[in-house]
């Protein structure tokens, strides 16, 4: 009779459900919008007549003020992904996918109408709100819808990917002492054993 060779256990796991890679994607993404919002997103030529300058840099933070703070709760949730429960990565995920159309709304807006997104900023200018000038748009909108467009990518996959992660928590390692005939339960009723005058061996 021959022994048999013992079987390895493939991993079940994909690629694209690594919880490491998954959570660094997210968080990237939301720094990349995030860093968007620091640059210029339109430029404005003003008439040297009304204003102490010719052009008028508008950062996306002025033009989508909402942007900002989406990318925030875009990396919050990333990084509370990676040790949330099952029911919390749902949450997470519902959140994150909210704020990724929101970014893209709102990129999408300042693309649609340049002119009316920078009025603020020209109205600080000029003294004079509502104003025309002329607009042009950079490349860092387009930037962000593109960035926000993955992070609905990654909401999607995180509560997918989630199924694969291994939960590590007090109470799997309670358990785990209860199965093993080991652990913090049987030192608990050793005591107790002891107590009560008997001998727990």
């Amino acid at each position: 009779m021959t022994a048999k060779a013992p079987v390895k256990a493939a991993s079940t796991q994909p690629r694209w459900a690594s919880k490491s890679t998954l959570v660094l994607t997210t968080t990237l993404l939301a720094f990349a919008v995030f860093g968007t919002t620091t640059q210029t997103w339109i430029t404005v030529h003003l008439d040297p007549a009304t204003a102490s300058t010719a052009d008028l840099q508008v950062q996306g933070n002025k033009a989508a003020t909402a942007v900002t703070a989406l990318a925030l709760v875009s990396l919050a949730g990333g990084l509370a992904a990676s040790i949330a429960g099952r029911i919390a990565r749902w949450i997470i995920a519902a959140i994150i996918a909210l704020s990724a159309v929101g970014i893209i709304l709102a990129a999408v807006t300042v693309l649609g109408d340049p002119l009316g997104a920078a009025q603020g900023s020209i109205a600080g200018a000029t003294g004079v709100s509502g104003g025309q000038a002329e607009v042009a748009t950079t490349l860092f909108p387009v930037v962000a819808i593109v960035a926000g467009a993955f992070l609905g990518v990654c909401a999607v996959m995180l509560p997918l990917a989630g199924r694969y992660w291994k939960s590590r928590t007090k109470y799997d390692k309670a358990g785990s002492g209860v199965a093993g005939g080991s652990g913090p339960v049987d030192e608990i009723d050793s005591w107790d054993s002891l107590s009560r005058g008997e001998d727990p061996t």
